[in-house]
């Protein structure tokens, strides 16, 4: 009887985590970038290393044109633009951040961003070197901290 007890448990368990990583594959990561940043593919590189995704990369001949028609604010604008599951990402978000938002979804919220391109965060590593930041979460409820590091 535990022996099937058991059986059952691993296959519930199995099948409940096929079911999460087929829905994390099946999102689609899509990064908008200037083609000349090469920063853009480290941080791809750590969403897809961090969230088992495949993040496709489209070289935008106008960022700027790109981010006004997400509506990114322009205080929060950074140099890659991701969109996932309807949200924005801007900037060197960390994957833990992106993964909360898609699990929780909070009401009023469009996307995240990270302004600017801090020491440490994901695709701007520098060896030690670390700068604290905030992750913003922006949309029609305002802006708020969404997360620190």
């Amino acid at each position: 009887m535990r022996r099937a007890v058991r059986k059952y448990a691993a296959g519930v368990l199995l099948t409940t985590l096929a079911a999460c990583t087929n829905v994390a594959q099946a999102t689609s990561y899509t990064m908008h970038r200037d083609p000349q940043c090469g920063c853009c593919e480290a941080w791809a590189d750590h969403v897809s290393d961090n969230m088992d995704a495949r993040v496709a990369t489209v070289d935008e001949p106008d960022m700027s044109a790109f981010k006004d028609a997400q509506n990114v604010p322009q205080d929060l604008r950074s140099c890659h633009t991701m969109i996932v599951s309807g949200y924005v990402i801007e900037g060197h978000v960390p994957a833990d951040a992106i993964a909360k938002l898609l699990r929780e979804r909070p009401q009023g919220v469009d996307g995240l961003a990270v302004a600017g391109m801090p020491l440490g965060s994901p695709g701007m590593e520098m060896g030690a070197q670390r700068q604290s930041y905030e992750v913003i979460a922006f949309g029609d409820a305002g802006h708020r901290v969404f997360a620190r590091y």
